[in-house]
């Protein structure tokens, strides 16, 4: 079992030295994060600010990435948000996205389409997801069973304390991206290593660094157009989002 922070630690020295934050917002849904080599980041935002700031209240604009992409490490999870998504304006930049072997997708426009791929492979079988995505439930239908983890329950979910004990038995677990926030992503990968793993979501860091720490999928955002982007979700406007990228995947070599 790998330390907790090797994943974090792997996804900033791959940061370059010489790029720096040009602008950084946050929304009540999406953290983002614009850098001067004409990449952008988004992260769900995670309004949770008991814990101490690592940085001060100044300006991020004009910070190295990385030490912006070093808050993603803080337990001060509204800071957190702005560490992931400076970390993923690099990684979804559509030059280092291709250079680092992301395909484009091509399934549908839009966050609903994710887990059409995989219509065949669920059937049958025990799949979890962790996150409430209010469409996955219709498209995961021919799930032998079907397992919501979920912090904030809505009606159906299972807490998501009970990942311990479900995910060694699932065979597919999707797990959304905003789990890099929180600090659970490597647990919950650790979790599911006997079954395919997925990163689902915007939050997700596009580096096939995680597929050495038993991910089996990744699955992004992309955007060509970053300064659209970010003024889509400076809105809230999901649909202006698709309007300025697409869905990108990489899979574990077989």
């Amino acid at each position: 079992m790998s330390q907790p922070w090797e994943i974090y630690d792997a996804l900033l020295d791959g940061l370059p030295d010489d790029v720096v934050v040009r602008t950084a917002g946050q929304g009540p849904r999406w953290s983002r994060v614009l850098n001067s080599a004409g990449g952008v980041g988004t992260a769900w935002t995670m309004d949770v600010r008991s814990r101490p700031a690592l940085s001060d209240d100044g300006p991020l604009d004009g910070r190295p990435l990385r030490d912006v992409g070093a808050l993603a490490k803080s337990w001060n999870l509204a800071e957190a948000s702005i560490g992931q998504a400076a970390i993923n304006s690099w990684y979804s930049r559509e030059q280092t996205a291709a250079a680092n072997g992301f395909e484009p997708t091509g399934e549908g426009l839009t966050w609903r389409q994710v887990f059409d791929p995989y219509r065949e492979m669920i059937v049958g079988k025990r799949v979890a997801v962790i996150g409430h995505f209010p469409f996955a439930e219709a498209a995961l239908a021919g799930a032998g069973e079907y397992i919501c983890l979920e912090r904030n329950l809505q009606p159906g979910d299972w807490p998501d304390s009970a990942c311990e004990y479900v995910l060694p038995e699932c065979d597919l677990v999707f797990i959304s991206s905003s789990s890099f926030v929180n600090k659970t992503a490597p647990r919950l990968i650790e979790l599911s290593r006997q079954a395919h793993t997925v990163l689902v979501g915007p939050s997700t860091p596009l580096n096939p660094v995680l597929l050495d720490y038993g991910v089996d999928t990744i699955t992004g955002f992309v955007s060509p157009n970053p300064q659209q982007l970010d003024r889509a979700l400076a809105g809230v406007n999901m649909k202006g989002m698709f309007a300025a990228g697409y869905r990108v995947h990489q899979h574990r070599p077989a």
